[in-house]
């Protein structure tokens, strides 16, 4: 009987456990998705660093919402002037020795990192969200959450949203081992009404023009990855001849809704060989299999890369 009733313990113990888990994912994902709304509607500014292993950036950050569309401005504050401005959804970029051109886009990408931008809904069945508890960055309280992935196979985040207005107050991007590769540190910052004001110009500005992107050759190709992260699906594919070799190569961009990645085939050249490089967050692993050049580039671990390049599978001779 007693050890019916120390098996009965332990079962409650389990089940309490993994519901009170699931509801912590559940209530740090809902914080997640509010960092995402704020960062997207609220007027602010935000001056912060960027460090990373080439080193650290100063840079300012202006957001607005007018005419319920947005209006952005990132500007590096040290060194040679350069500015990102965001009108809606075409983003200009000025940078000192290019001519300036225009992309279309949702969000600035050299800005907020990409977790700011998320659906975290989408996410919800493949990473955990866990609540670490709060602490005290730029001189605001804030929330602090991990963001991990349930099958280890890529990298993690740390977040510190500010309790008060949500935004993002520090975000760490971290490896497998829990080294840091990226930080995102926020120094100083505002929320008022005053920042569109600020912004007023640059909403009636002279934006250069929209830079045309070639279209690619779209084919079905005959090879595919036999294994993928959980959560990882394809969002586009093409065929495109390299810049300097009448070559073609042919990609798939694959993606979580976090990270990305693309796998690229080509024919192996007199230099081909198998490579791996990490710098930050991007790997670049190569392998040469029957003179076909196989690479995988993007935001993911060298060992889960290398485990993609080696589950590609051709259905006859590419």
């Amino acid at each position: 009987m007693k050890q019916l009733w120390c098996a009965l313990s332990l079962m409650t113990g389990s089940l309490l456990f993994t519901s009170s888990a699931s509801a912590d994912t559940v209530s740090s994902g809902a914080l997640l998705q509010q960092m995402n709304q704020a960062s997207q509607s609220l007027d602010y500014e935000l001056a912060f660093i960027s460090i990373n292993k080439q080193g650290i950036e100063s840079l300012r950050y202006r957001h607005a919402r007018l005419d319920n569309r947005p209006l952005a401005q990132l500007l590096q504050m040290d060194g040679p002037r350069r500015e990102v401005v965001q009108r809606g959804s075409e983003i200009s970029y000025f940078e000192p020795g290019l001519e300036p051109f225009t992309l279309t886009g949702d969000y600035i990408v050299d800005s907020l990192p990409s977790i700011v931008y998320t659906d975290f809904k989408r996410l919800t069945p493949y990473y955990d969200f866990i609540s670490v508890g709060r602490t005290r960055i730029a001189d605001r309280l804030c929330e602090v959450i991990r963001v991990v992935a349930r099958d280890g196979t890529r990298y993690s985040y740390i977040v510190w949203m500010d309790t008060e207005t949500k935004l993002p107050m520090r975000v760490d991007l971290l490896d497998r081992d829990g080294e840091t590769l990226e930080q995102f540190r926020v120094i100083s910052f505002s929320v008022n009404a005053q920042v569109s004001g600020m912004m007023q110009n640059l909403a009636k500005a002279s934006l250069p023009p929209l830079l045309s992107v070639p279209n690619s050759d779209k084919a079905n190709f005959s090879w595919a990855p036999t294994w993928l992260p959980q959560g990882f699906s394809e969002v586009s594919s093409s065929r495109r001849p390299l810049p300097t070799v009448d070559v073609p190569i042919e990609s798939r961009l694959y993606s979580d809704g976090l990270f990305s990645f693309s796998v690229n085939i080509s024919q192996a050249g007199t230099a081909s060989s198998d490579q791996l490089l990490r710098t930050g967050r991007r790997t670049v692993r190569s392998e040469v299999r029957d003179k076909t050049e196989i690479t995988v580039v993007g935001e993911l671990p060298p060992q889960t890369a290398k485990r993609v390049a080696d589950s590609i599978k051709f259905r006859n001779a590419p």
